[in-house]
């Protein structure tokens, strides 16, 4: 009797023919050396408008808008930095490959970081996912997991960016296609050799880069995106934002957002000061670069980080962060409570001038800016909140935010690191559900949900270390169940778990006497905080509901920590918060 020994190309090519849509070479990719991306390209997702039958993204012969893809600033070979991450959108013409169809090839990649990030989006109706592997240098393995969202029917709320338009061979729809950025976690301190991709049907990859993370940097002031609204216009105006620090340093860096944007947003220049008083510099404002250059433009959906900059940030400080648009901006990513005054110049790029004079007009809002960094440093706290982590019914321009007195409390002990604290508080912000629904102009800033925005404004954010969850008290004011609540709460602290943070969670304050704060609504808050005093789900609790209630009666806040709407604390009773807290929770 022969025995028949079958060569693996025999056997992989049979497995080709018997199993539609899997070819020999993508049965064979998983053992040939990983290649570059581009390398892999293997299907067609955008076309120009006059020739949308050179592209089939979905199978279906639809296709994304390479006029639509220009008009946001996403022109092929440009690098976007999205959540942290720097992505190379494809350089390639309309009707070229331009990304891979996920089928387990091994892609080429290299780097030191926090996260592994793709630029994605699935095609079959629904999320497409699978689990991949990423190879280190030093010849270990992690597994990932990578879910991308429907190119059609995905969240608004968690695009990179969204086109106005889809191409068909019957005609333009009008109708948005979404492109993602989708991040996972590697090992700290490996360095990647390579990510095999997953078999996930319908997963489309545009980019892939490892996450760098921020060794040497700590968050000094943060503020997180809610909303897209109408602004100014401004035309050749010099915007003068009051920022106020946490942790201080030699060095300092800028990060601009375009969250939520359609269209780029230009910087002419900007510069960096220690405030004197007002719009009025105590020295002369220095410049800061974007990549050597004094300005930069920013894609759709995109941020900018200013080049490292030599200047002494004191901590507990305001600065004077100013920044020209000579363009006209009709629109902008704003948050809208500032509870700080800051400031818009007349025309011209008055970013150096110290004084006050070209700043006539005041402003309640921080547009664009999101972030201020410092050198050096242990890393930084985030607290994701609502109204009551933003300031509401805190003094204007005096900093007595909760999250401002932790800042002074950290720095005035010896304890636990002098962590840098970011205020990642939302007026109106929600755990479950969005206000602001992720896409257009819109008057509610309220942002999208804290599950929705979590891996921007805290995943991201710089060097964070600890995050803390207050949030939940707007959910059970709009009937939101406590059972969704508490399901909410817990996918974020697995989130963060997963990325390595320690993860805090705050009970929430009681509210009777606000129009909403009915006993129904009570009931369902008490419910949630006896979950959070119970849940094995976070690192440790931060009872702030037994610190404000009225021992008298407890559905409702202390009179003296009252700002007098009933829903928020004032100055006292958002520094008793502060006080609360044991500085020894934010670390392990």
């Amino acid at each position: 009797m022969r025995r028949c020994v079958w060569g693996s190309t025999v056997v992989l090519a049979l497995f080709a023919a018997l199993v539609p849509g899997i070819s020999a070479q993508a049965a064979t990719d998983h053992r040939a050396k990983p290649l570059p991306l581009e390398r892999l390209f293997d299907n067609v997702a955008v076309s120009d408008d006059a020739r949308p039958a050179e592209a089939d993204f979905d199978g279906s012969g639809a296709s994304l808008s390479a006029q639509d893809l220009s008009a946001a600033g996403w022109t092929p070979g440009r690098a976007l930095t999205v959540q942290g991450a720097r992505l190379t959108w494809p350089r390639r013409q309309p009707g070229e490959p331009d990304n891979v169809r996920a089928g387990g090839q091994d892609v080429r990649v290299g780097g030191r970081g926090d996260a592994l990030a793709f630029l994605v989006a699935g095609t079959n109706g629904t999320a497409a996912g699978g689990t991949g592997t990423v190879l280190y240098t030093d010849g270990t393995r992690s597994a990932y997991r990578l879910t991308a969202p429907d190119w059609r029917t995905g969240p608004l709320a968690t695009k990179a960016v969204a086109l106005p338009h889809i191409n068909t061979r019957a005609g333009q729809l009008a109708e948005r296609a979404r492109l993602y950025v989708v991040t996972v976690p590697l090992v700290m301190g490996r360095r990647v050799a390579s990510v095999r991709l997953p078999q996930a049907s319908g997963l489309h990859v545009f980019a892939v880069s490892v996450r760098a993370s921020a060794p040497g940097w700590t968050g000094s002031w943060a503020a997180a995106t809610g909303g897209y609204p109408t602004v100014g216009p401004w035309t050749d105006r010099t915007l003068r934002l009051v920022v106020h620090t946490s942790a201080g340093g030699p060095r300092v860096r800028l990060r601009f957002d375009n969250t939520f944007a359609a269209a780029p947003v230009r910087i002419g220049s900007a510069t960096v000061a220690v405030q004197q008083a007002g719009a009025a510099a105590r020295d002369t404002p220095v410049a800061v670069t974007f990549r050597g250059a004094a300005g930069v433009e920013i894609p759709a959906g995109a941020q900018a980080y200013s080049d490292p900059l030599a200047f002494q940030v004191p901590a507990d400080t305001n600065l004077l962060v100013s920044f020209h648009l000579p363009g006209t901006v009709p629109a902008a990513p704003v948050h809208r409570l500032a509870q700080q005054r800051s400031y818009v110049s007349g025309p011209g790029d008055h970013t150096a001038d110290g004084s006050a004079a070209p700043y006539g007009t005041v402003l309640t809002s921080w547009p664009l800016l999101t972030g201020v960094d410092v050198g050096g440093g242990p890393g930084s706290v985030v607290l994701l909140g609502d109204s009551i982590t933003d300031g509401d019914k805190s003094t204007t321009d005096a900093n007595r935010r909760w999250p401002n007195v932790l800042a002074t409390r950290l720095l005035n002990q010896s304890v636990v690191p002098h962590y840098g604290v970011l205020n990642q508080g939302i007026s109106g912000n929600r755990v479950v559900s969005d206000r602001y629904p992720g896409d257009g102009v819109s008057t509610d800033t309220a942002g999208v949900s804290a599950l929705y925005r979590f891996d921007r404004d805290v995943l991201a954010q710089t060097s964070a270390r600890t995050a803390v969850v207050f949030e939940g008290v707007n959910d059970v004011r709009w009937q939101t169940t406590a059972e969704q609540v508490i399901a909410g709460l817990r996918e974020i602290a697995d989130r963060g778990h997963a990325r390595g943070l320690r993860m805090l969670v705050a009970t929430i304050l009681p509210c009777e006497g606000e129009a909403r704060c009915t006993a129904a609504v009570d009931a369902e808050r008490v419910k949630v905080n006896q979950w959070i005093r119970t849940s094995a789900g976070f690192d440790g609790v931060l009872d702030f509901d037994a610190v404000i209630r009225d021992p008298a009666r407890p559905s409702r806040m202390l009179p003296a920590y009252d700002s007098g709407d009933h829903l928020h604390p004032g100055d006292a009773g958002l520094a008793a918060l502060a006080e609360s807290v044991d500085l020894r929770a934010f670390v392990r």
